[in-house]
């Protein structure tokens, strides 16, 4: 994985176009550590969770000046493949939150939802287990 960005410099690169290249070495600047789906598959979603990023970049919970991003496609034993990304401390290298986008299918899931775990309160329970309004709201609302 490439050097780990803020999520402040994240956003500006993003909003610029450039992480729009389906080029490896440009999608792990933009944050993928890791992935189960096809490679060219991942500029796409990253046009898609960096919108997710851009959402909540004003919240209290985290300064992202001191926080970066990072982007996973996971593989679970049962399901369909799932993407997530995770907001972490640039000093430590510590998860602060992790947010999942599960699809109807995907780990077991009978409908799509979002799943958001809080390190503050531990990784065990989603304090967020619906849309993404509710995760957006979970940021915002501090």
């Amino acid at each position: 994985m490439a050097d780990n960005i803020t999520m402040t410099e994240f956003a500006q690169r993003f909003v610029a176009g450039d992480f729009e290249s389906s080029r490896l070495a440009v999608q792990q600047e933009a944050g993928w550590y890791d992935w189960w789906c096809r490679t060219s598959a991942l500029a796409n979603k990253t046009r898609i969770l960096g919108k997710k990023v851009l959402a909540i970049m004003d919240s209290k919970r985290f300064d992202k000046n001191k926080c970066y991003v990072f982007f996973k496609n996971n593989c679970p034993m049962v399901g369909k493949l799932y993407d997530q990304f995770s907001i972490c401390d640039m000093a430590t290298g510590d998860v602060l939150f992790c947010i999942q986008h599960l699809e109807k299918g995907s780990h077991g899931c009978d409908k799509a939802h979002w799943e958001l775990y809080d390190n503050n309160v531990g990784f065990e329970v989603p304090v967020v287990n619906g849309s993404w309004r509710e995760c957006v709201k979970y940021f915002m609302n501090n």
